[in-house]
């Protein structure tokens, strides 16, 4: 094109590069137009060709254009900080579209999949399971529990002036999600260097409770924002409020503000005084951190700083606030934690018997007396002697024969660790495994006046001993098992057979794997306390296996039984005659033997085991109507100072044994009436030279009082009265 210079209008032209140009009268340019292009980078671009085209325009005036083209280079530093300006501006307003359709984008992405809100009503809880003892006495709760609806009318004005001066200030003016609330949150993140402020509003957190898990993503952190939107759409203010009331969780298994009242102050939501209401409210940050049974100190600092807050913001008066915190909450109820490891033990099992998932009582074995008793002797222990021999640890178990767990002592301290050294601790049973060893003898043909050397012994590379390297030559198997000599049982097992040996222990109860060598006769293959005492209970049973049990029946809220536990068992595991010669060297060990400090005022049998290095000391027996084992030692296997199973854990078993047959008329052992001549005690076994309260501890080498372990004559009825002479019955 090319310009009209006929009249005195401006024309337009195609400039060098095909830049148009505005022209004026005389054929100048005035301002050339910038090249189009794509926004908003053609907004700077039309800017800056505009400002180069005027001060090139200007600069040609009267005086040749020198002082405008002066002034434009003067201002030329001025007009380069212009265009960055203009240029940062674009790109920013840039940015923000992008980012807008970027946020858009993941909205729409995360929202397809979100929950439907008519569920709003819906509940997915664990089922409610209550413990109770043998005489109805609730031991442990466990689940989740929901209190009574309660309304904003219905509950003390003060709750919902904590949680929201707490929680959510601006709960009634913003529309789900509080931006500002999220930035002055973020702020108070940075300068403090780790999370101090959450920046979720009420709607936000009911969202999360109801629909969503507690999973930290992105997906997750925008349905809660959409959700927060749609609910607060569809419901009013005090509508969220009300649910978030009744759906909240407060710990301990509790969902909701009155099933948090009823838990920890005894009283339903609206009776809480201010305090307790500030209390709840505190608990919603951190529900097991602040919880007032697990930390009492902590939950009174977070109850003051909610005062403050509803002081803050002029809920309450200073004074309000400080006769609050004079009053204190009143009353906590704690949990009692008496028989917590065997409620544990129990609660793992019963699932099995509740497949519909509904809130069941389940009516358990243990009897609430003996465990608060067995409990105590065992912590009288571990505080006296034992303290001074190095042993930090214990554990009881006593069982019913049949297999019922009447108490159960899984350490020193559930409060201080839940690990159940009766159920999961795997310890070296040491010599009280022999009982296994021997029946697998009696079964292969041997007899309790058979004899056999007790004197060293080397097997390959193993090489047992006896304590303090006493021998004595050639004994009964009686002698050997009252004294529990090492080297007669690892000569008794090579001539039985140590598959034999694991056979007979895995027929009586015990599912761990077993090492058959030689060294299985000393117990070297680790296994639990609960298993020991389980097995053991088939001598005390009149041979029949048992299964170790703590649950009798389990019924739903209404009554309604679910399961109700009959006769079940292994059948015979011991033979009749087996059985008579078991009880005969059991009650030698205890007369005779290692066991003297465990002698009763009946008929009783048992076994002691002392581990290498005493790292281990057990004591397992029974009477006509109880099986008890006993373990002493430490967690981290540190050895104890010469403690065998024949001085702390006999005396303690002795403890607790009296305690479980008080009142109990005297029984024989069972087997008793299948005793044949040449198999009860020996006649000098019936008259022990010690009492009861003299009887020293394990015997070692040739400190038996009866070196002879022959066998003797007599009825069980004549050991029976002898026996009761001695202890003045």
């Amino acid at each position: 094109m090319t310009p009209n210079r006929s009249g005195p209008s401006a024309g337009l032209r195609i400039g060098p590069g095909d830049r148009p140009s505005i022209l004026s009268a005389s054929g100048e340019a005035i301002i050339r137009v910038p090249k189009l292009s794509f926004w908003p980078i053609s907004l700077s671009g039309a800017i800056r060709s505009w400002r180069r085209g005027r001060a090139e325009t200007e600069s040609k005036g009267e005086d040749g254009g020198k002082s405008r083209v002066r002034k434009a280079r003067k201002g030329g530093k001025r007009s380069g900080w212009s265009r960055w300006w203009v240029r940062l501006l674009g790109l920013g307003v840039a940015a923000c579209v992008w980012l807008l359709i970027a946020g858009a984008g993941v909205v729409a992405l995360y929202s397809y999949d979100l929950p439907d809100l008519s569920n709003l009503t819906a509940t997915t809880r664990r089922p409610s399971v209550t413990l109770v003892s043998s005489e109805g006495e609730t031991i442990a709760a466990y689940g989740d529990v929901f209190g009574e609806p309660v309304t904003l009318a219905t509950v003390p004005k003060y709750l919902p002036q904590a949680i929201i001066a707490t929680e959510d200030r601006h709960f009634y003016s913003h529309f789900g999600v509080d931006p500002l609330g999220m930035l002055r949150a973020l702020f108070a993140d940075v300068r403090a260097g780790h999370v101090v402020q959450g920046g979720s509003t009420i709607t936000q957190q009911l969202a999360k409770n109801l629909f969503l898990t507690p999973e930290r993503s992105l997906k997750r952190k925008v349905q809660e924002l959409v959700l927060a939107v749609k609910l607060e759409h569809r419901f009013s203010k005090e509508q969220l409020l009300t649910l978030y009331l009744n759906r909240v969780y407060l710990g301990n298994g509790t969902w909701g503000v009155d099933a948090a009242a009823r838990r920890y102050f005894g009283v339903p939501a609206s009776r809480m005084t201010l305090y307790q209401s500030a209390l709840i409210a505190g608990l919603l940050k951190a529900p097991s951190r602040y919880n007032p049974i697990n930390d009492a100190d902590l939950s009174r600092e977070r109850t003051a700083q909610v005062l403050d807050n509803m002081e803050t913001v002029g809920d309450i008066t200073h004074a309000q606030a400080e006769a609050a915190l004079a009053a204190g909450p009143a009353s906590v109820r704690h949990d009692t934690l008496v028989g917590r490891y065997f409620a544990d033990w129990v609660r793992d099992k019963i699932d099995q018997y509740n497949p519909g998932g509904a809130d069941v009582v389940a009516h358990t074995t243990i009897d609430m007396r003996l465990q608060r008793k067995a409990e105590a002797f065992l912590e009288a222990t571990l505080a006296g002697p034992a303290a001074k021999a190095g042993a930090t640890q214990g554990a009881i178990v006593v069982m019913s024969p049949d297999g019922a767990v009447r108490a159960m002592v899984g350490g020193r301290s559930y409060a201080d660790s839940q690990f159940n050294r009766a159920t999961q601790g795997m310890r070296q049973p040491g010599s009280s495994f022999k009982p296994f060893l021997y029946l697998a003898a009696l079964e292969a043909g041997w007899k309790p006046t058979d004899t056999i050397s007790d004197t060293p012994i080397t097997t390959g590379d193993y090489q047992p001993n006896d304590y303090e390297g006493t021998y004595e030559g050639t004994i009964t198997l009686r002698r050997a098992f009252a004294k529990s000599s090492n080297v007669a049982a690892v000569r008794l097992i090579e001539k039985v057979g140590p598959a034999r040996v694991a056979a007979v222990a895995h027929r009586l109860g015990i599912g761990e794997t077993l090492h058959a060598d030689a060294s299985l006769a000393l117990g070297t293959s680790e296994t639990s306390l609960l298993a020991m005492t389980d097995a053991y209970a088939s001598f005390a049973n009149d041979g029949n296996g048992v299964f170790a049990y703590g649950v009798a029946a389990v019924d739903d809220r209404s009554g309604n039984a679910l399961f109700r536990r009959e006769g079940e068992g292994a059948g015979r595991v011991v033979a009749r005659a087996d059985l008579a010669a078991m009880d005969d060297l059991f009650t030698a060990v205890m007369f005779e033997g290692t066991g003297r400090k465990a002698i009763l005022d009946r008929p009783a049998a048992g076994k002691t085991g002392t581990t290498q290095d005493y790292r281990d000391a057990w004591f397992i027996g029974f009477t006509a109507d109880y099986v008890c084992g006993v373990w002493l030692g430490n967690d981290d296997n540190t050895p104890m100072k010469r403690v065998t199973g024949g001085t702390l854990p006999a005396a303690l078993w002795r403890q607790v044994m009296l305690e479980a047959n008080k009142g109990l008329p005297v029984k024989a052992l069972p087997g008793a009436e299948y005793v044949a001549a040449g198999q009860t005690l020996s006649s000098d076994a019936t008259a022990p030279g010690t009492a009861p309260g003299q009887a020293g501890g394990e015997r070692r080498g040739g400190e038996s009082p009866d070196t002879s372990g022959g066998a003797g004559g007599g009825a069980f009825d004549t050991f029976v009265h002898s026996l009761m002479k001695f202890l003045g019955g």
